[in-house]
């Protein structure tokens, strides 16, 4: 079978489903590679948008999907669960698929457990994964005490206690450059939750957040696509074991490691992103260099990636 031709299919740009959500079709022969950004709990496709940039400029096609009850009020996202938040992204995946050669899928924080969630469902159609700031727990340094407490909110949820209660956002919000921090809060509370999202976490929503983690965890060594995981030593939502997680429980994937020194949780806007966008670009080209369509073969292997010169 005969690589599809460098023009993409014209009904890329209309592959958006909502008003937020973003393409930026890629350029040349990268543009056979496709890459589906995955936003965070209460975060929006915008956060995304530096990412996407950084790749799309190397020509990769970029879709960044938004999540079922995001963009919205704090009711939209608490009439959702974790189940409806996977189906976004594999609804994403198959859409962005049908229009280029190969998918690549890279999250931010929650959004990369869905990242990991959908590769290990649909190792077909998933070459390799991004999983930044990866959060299964939420035990940052600057996580108040009481959040220790997360445990006991699935018990909340079944008695009906605290559907409107929020975990809210303090300082430094995951991000330590301090100019970037200030206009980012003003956004936050400015009222736009389609902008910069919500500015805390709703305890029910955190609830799925847990049950989703579990779900991702649990199945770790099904996951067969190579997986990218970029992590901030200091982060202050998701200490850096949630990175090693995927290290140790990935055992039939390669994954390299990349841990920063300069920012925290919001890595892909903070002080390393060029860094980010740098390690990213690297793996989607490695990813493109030794893949085939998917229609020819199934995604990259660890041997291949390896054999590149991809390591970890």
């Amino acid at each position: 079978m005969n690589a599809r031709p460098l023009h993409l299919d014209q009904s890329l740009e209309q592959i958006g489903v909502t008003e937020h959500e973003f393409v930026m079709p890629g350029q040349g022969q990268a543009a056979r590679t496709g890459v589906l950004l995955v936003h965070g709990l209460t975060g929006t496709p915008a956060e995304m948008r530096v990412l996407a940039k950084g790749l799309n400029k190397q020509g990769f096609t970029v879709y960044a999907v938004q999540l079922a009850g995001h963009c919205g009020s704090m009711d939209d996202l608490l009439h959702t669960r974790w189940t409806d938040w996977l189906a976004s992204v594999e609804q994403g995946l198959l859409r962005l698929a049908g229009q280029v050669d190969h998918v690549v899928v890279g999250g931010l924080s929650m959004g990369a457990l869905l990242s990991l969630a959908v590769a290990e469902k649909h190792a077909d159609k998933v070459a390799g994964v991004c999983a930044l700031s990866t959060t299964f727990r939420y035990d940052g340094w600057s996580m108040p005490i009481y959040t220790r407490l997360s445990f006991l909110l699935p018990l909340f949820r079944a008695l009906g206690i605290g559907r409107h209660s929020v975990f809210m956002e303090q300082p430094p919000y995951g991000i330590k450059d301090e100019a970037l921090r200030a206009r980012v809060v003003e956004q936050m509370h400015g009222g736009d939750s389609a902008a910069a999202g919500l500015p805390g976490n709703p305890w029910w929503s955190v609830v799925e957040l847990q049950r989703l983690s579990a779900h991702v965890l649990a199945r770790l060594d099904r996951l067969r696509s190579p997986c990218l995981v970029i992590h901030a030593r200091e982060d202050d939502i998701s200490a850096v074991g949630n990175a090693h997680d995927i290290v140790r429980r990935a055992t039939h994937a390669h994954v390299e490691l990349v841990l920063l020194d300069n920012c925290y949780h919001m890595i892909t806007i903070d002080r390393e992103r060029r860094t980010v966008i740098a390690k990213v670009n690297a793996f989607v080209a490695q990813i493109a260099s030794t893949s085939v369509p998917a229609a020819e073969s199934a995604p990259v292997t660890s041997a291949q990636l390896i054999a590149g010169g991809v390591h970890g």
